[in-house]
């Protein structure tokens, strides 16, 4: 199962956020996504994990949680194609 986490403080990288998820059960990957410009977290992630059983308890305990100030937001990720048109801001 792919899960969608935001609200990440800006200083987690991809192994912080697996390591989080771990104590629910075995993490596929982990990935913070960065800023292609600068470098830095954009504040959110995606987590996968094989065993649904394991990522639906992870979702439910994470959700809501307070992680260095922050309250997470833990969900199912949606697949790209359900996320709607990306506006152009140029």
């Amino acid at each position: 199962m792919n899960i969608y986490v935001g609200n990440l403080p800006f200083r987690y990288d991809s192994e912080d956020l697996a390591a989080m998820f771990r104590r629910f059960g075995e993490v596929s990957s982990a990935q913070v996504i960065m800023d292609r410009d600068t470098g830095r977290s954009r504040g959110f992630g995606f987590v996968e994990m094989d065993d649904a059983e394991a990522a639906r308890r992870a979702i439910e305990e994470l959700d809501g949680y307070d992680a260095d100030g922050r309250r997470l937001t833990v969900n199912e990720a949606r697949p790209r194609s359900d996320r709607g048109p990306r506006r152009d801001w140029r």
